[in-house]
Order: structure tokens, then C-alpha cells, then sequence
């Protein structure tokens, strides 16, 4: 209680609206106190909870991320392993011009002096370069780009990730040709199981001019995704 002027002070009067306000501060501490502490403990158990959520997130994401095929490779290219593989006796040579191939796709003859750099392109790429990465023992994947978009991610998954070309090539005779150097395969659907058999005797063969050169380290053609 506050004294009027000019009445006698009650020092105990005083003292307990002090105390009374001391308390009530206090009071009013502790339970800022209490609510920050709740504040934090409910912080810690959100960030915990989307902490794991955010893991559990990656760890299934590269549980179901699409695995690159894995194939032995290194074969000597024996076509007659594979049912409708052909083989052409083309020869090698660097050129400064553009060349006019025997196959369509080209699956070997002269070709640019740097190779494409072996990867996933979604425009057509240079043939005088994608013929040289050949030579070094890619495979040049290539599909007619009418095919349905599930066909197309299907192909992917038949796909290595190193020493592969795909891209798309107008005017190819069948819905997805497979070309290494001097072999090719025509398929109509990429369930085909002879991809497969392909990629085993024909990737990374050893049966071509430049075995084990590079696919990467040169050019990439406009359209490359990976």
C-alpha cells in the first residue's frame, strides 16, 4: 500500500508490498523459466524427429535410386554368342571432315580426332565423335526419338555407367540399335535380354583399335544430362 502524503510511514507496510512484488517477480521468472525450457525441450525433440525423417528420407531414396547395370565386359566380340548381331569389317582413320557411314547408326570407320565423351545426351550427338568413342570400346546406345518416355527410362536401366553413349538418332531401323566398334544389334523393346548379352561380349571389348583408351576427358555434344 502506497502511503498518502503526509500520513506516518508504515514501514512494515513497506516492506511487505515489496516483498509482494520481490514474489511476484519471481514468480513471473520461474515461469519464464519453465516455458523456455519446455520451448526448448519441444526444439530439440522436433529437430530430432526431422533429423531422423530427413535420413530415413535419403537412405530410402538411395535404396530406390536406380542401380547402373553391371556387365563382366572385356569379351573378344564374338557375335556368333547373339542372335541377330551383325559385324562389318570397317576400318579406322582420323579425319577432319564429316564422313559418310556404311551403318546407320555407324558402328565403326574413320572418325574425328577426339572422341564424345561416353554419358547420357538427349539430342543427337556428332557421329565422327561418338565412332571414336567406339574405337576405344564404348557402346553407342541409340533409340528412335518416338519411343514412350517409359521405354526410354526402362533402356536406362539396362545402361553401365561408364563406356556408354545413348542418345537419340532420327532414321535408325529399329526402335533402339546397340552399335560397338564393327558389331551392331537391332531391338524392338528394352526388355529385350539380349542387351544384356550385347554389353557383356561387346563393352570394353578387347577386340577393338584402341582398347582400354578413355571415354571421358575429350568433348561433350550439346544435350548431355549425365
Amino acid at each position: 500500500m502506497t502511503p498518502q502524503p503526509g500520513s506516518p510511514v508504515n514501514k512494515a507496510s513497506i516492506k511487505e508490498e515489496r516483498a509482494a512484488k520481490r514474489a511476484k517477480k519471481l514468480e513471473e521468472y520461474h515461469r519464464q523459466q519453465k516455458r523456455s525450457k519446455r520451448n526448448r525441450r519441444i526444439g530439440i525433440i522436433g529437430g530430432s524427429v526431422a533429423a531422423v525423417a530427413i535420413i530415413a528420407l535419403l537412405v530410402a531414396t538411395f535404396a530406390l535410386a536406380p542401380k547402373a547395370a553391371n556387365y563382366a565386359g572385356g569379351g573378344a566380340g564374338d557375335a556368333s554368342t547373339i542372335d541377330g548381331v551383325e559385324t562389318f569389317t570397317n576400318t579406322a582413320g582420323h579425319v577432319e571432315t564429316a564422313v559418310t557411314y556404311e551403318q546407320t547408326p555407324p558402328a565403326g570407320g574413320e572418325h574425328a580426332r577426339a572422341w564424345l565423351n561416353c554419358g547420357v545426351y538427349d539430342q543427337a550427338v556428332p557421329s565422327e565423335n561418338a565412332v571414336h568413342s567406339l574405337e576405344h570400346g564404348a557402346i553407342w546406345v541409340t533409340y528412335d526419338p518416338a519411343i514412350a518416355d517409359a521405354e526410354l527410362d526402362l533402356l536406362k536401366t539396362a545402361l553401365p555407367s561408364s563406356y556408354v553413349v545413348l542418345s537419340p538418332f532420327e532414321g535408325i531401323p529399329a526402335p533402339i540399335v546397340l552399335s560397338g566398334w564393327n558389331a551392331q544389334l537391332q531391338i524392338d523393346s528394352a526388355d529385350d535380354a539380349r542387351i544384356g548379352e550385347f554389353f557383356t561380349e561387346f563393352w570394353k571389348s578387347t577386340n577393338v583399335p584402341e582398347d582400354g583408351a578413355s571415354c571421358s576427358g575429350a568433348i561433350d555434344a550439346p544435350g548431355k544430362v549425365s
